[in-house]
């Protein structure tokens, strides 16, 4: 499905400041799969680039932590590819285990990114805060504020940053 198209769907269902912040996903992420895609590794940038617009297309029924399975229902329903769907649904943090998902009243299963579109994906994500980029450490603070220092999730973010970066090299 084209961008144009793909942000249509987006505008129509989804508040301003969440296209916003979906665009700024979609500029930074796609910026990050070209770079690389340049250092020599397979990556489909278009799907980077679709994934970063709809990752958050589930904050158009909820804007809690299920926005992520809500968004992947959405983008099922309305026949997207599943790859899609998939980039929706592991994009919160750096991914959510299947124990935390239980704890969190999510479907019970891992919502880890596991491709490298849903890891850069998840990665632009975690660095836009509304339009804004920030560093890394504004992250770990947000997240250590939110959910404790010692929360694993902190880890696998930290785990995710320093696997992109080392791509970028």
């Amino acid at each position: 499905m084209e961008f144009e198209k793909a942000l249509s769907i987006l505008k129509n269902l989804c508040s301003e400041n969440v296209v916003e912040h979906c665009l700024a996903v979609s500029e930074y992420a796609y910026e990050l799969a070209l770079a690389i895609k340049n250092k020599g590794y397979e990556v489909d940038v278009e799907l980077v680039r679709l994934g970063g617009l709809l990752h958050d297309i589930g904050r158009s029924r909820t804007h809690g932590i299920e926005h992520g399975v809500v968004g992947a229902e959405i983008l099922r329903e309305l026949g997207f590819d599943e790859k899609l769907a998939l980039i929706a649904e592991r994009h919160i943090g750096a991914g959510i285990t299947k124990e935390e998902a239980i704890e969190l009243g999510l479907p019970p299963k891992d919502y880890l990114p596991i491709t490298l579109e849903e890891k850069i994906v998840a990665h632009a994500d975690n660095l836009i805060f509304g339009t804004k980029r920030v560093e890394i450490d504004d992250v770990i603070k947000k997240f250590e504020k939110r959910l404790g220092k010692n929360h694993p999730s902190i880890k696998r973010i930290i785990l995710l940053n320093d696997e992109i970066n080392n791509l970028l090299k």
